[in-house]
């Protein structure tokens, strides 16, 4: 295929980069159906509730938590007004910066993702972990770290 040699990927290296996004989307649609199912919890929402839990305070600056989901800041705007219409999230002022905000994760949000986490750790386990053998977590862990992603938070 002259698109491959052009570009300097072999059939191999395509192969891989195709497998790795499938894998991603077939896990990530998953434990979207099944956060769906018994949470009635979108597994973005699901990423943003778990991302406040694990903040300081339970609270991240808006364009921090941006930072930390895989969302655009339009599409975090959008789901953060739904979180805060379902009592799920709150926005504050930032003290020290008047445009700033922070989402703050709220007592219902953080009953809510407590009910969710088992759900979510089970398809994990499932799609995932499940159907790697001994030794190999810390091979993905080690080859997945190689990547330009950010830090996991």
């Amino acid at each position: 295929m002259t698109l491959l040699r052009d570009e300097g990927l072999t059939i191999e290296e395509l192969t891989v980069w195709r497998m790795l996004q499938r894998a991603h989307v077939h896990i990530a649609r998953h434990l979207e159906s099944e956060l769906l199912v018994a949470h009635d919890l979108p597994l973005a929402s699901y990423d943003v509730l778990t991302q406040l839990a694990e903040a300081p305070a339970r609270r991240l600056r808006m364009n921090d938590l941006a930072g930390r989901v895989l969302l655009s800041r339009s599409g975090l705007t959008r789901l953060i007004d739904r979180l805060q219409r379902d009592g799920l999230v709150a926005r504050e002022a930032c003290a020290d910066d008047a445009r700033g905000l922070f989402a703050v994760l709220t007592d219902t949000g953080a009953a809510r993702l407590a009910e969710a986490t088992p759900t979510y750790l089970r398809g994990i386990r499932a799609k995932f972990l499940d159907l790697l053998g001994p030794g190999e977590i810390g091979l993905v862990r080690d080859m997945l770290a190689k990547l330009p992603i950010s830090a996991v938070h």
